[in-house]
């Protein structure tokens, strides 16, 4: 591993956290969108992380290779998909989205935006994030001591 690879592990995880963030702020500000321009409700939004494994240079020992693909070097956003969850059905004859034929009449689709999980998941994203700042801030100074180390 490079000097600098701690560093670079620790910024693709901060980028991803940034953007699960973004994701988590446009769920939350999408909460009571009921018409699109793709059509229908609002659907929440997640982000799929993938692990960065181009250069396995540490196994786990007693551990099947098909198991373990190494240290790795970071995180990337694999996708962001939508939540198929259903949609929250909420009695409202007057509003203008409201369903006007079947079984369903009168009842608007809101968005499967929860709140709390939203809240959940964007502290969880805040706190991962500042991990990766520690283990970059950790990596500097341990770099700092080592140039001192010659003097």
């Amino acid at each position: 591993m490079g000097m600098f690879s701690t560093i670079n592990i620790a910024a693709t995880g901060m980028s991803a956290e940034r953007l699960r963030q973004d994701v988590i702020a446009d769920n939350i500000a999408n909460q009571s969108t009921t018409r699109t321009p793709e059509g229908g409700a609002f659907r929440r939004s997640r982000v799929v992380l993938k692990p960065i494994a181009e250069n396995p240079y540490f196994r786990l020992p007693f551990m099947p290779d098909s198991w373990d693909n190494g240290a790795g070097s970071g995180v990337r956003v694999d996708e962001i998909q939508k939540d198929d969850a259903p949609l929250r059905l909420v009695w409202d004859p007057t509003h203008p989205d409201a369903i006007k034929t079947g079984p369903q009449t009168g009842y608007v689709e809101y968005p499967n935006v929860n709140i709390v999980t939203e809240m959940v998941d964007m502290i969880a994203a805040s706190r991962a994030y500042e991990a990766n700042a520690t283990m970059a801030n950790g990596a500097k100074a341990m770099f700092m001591k080592a140039l001192e180390i010659g003097r």
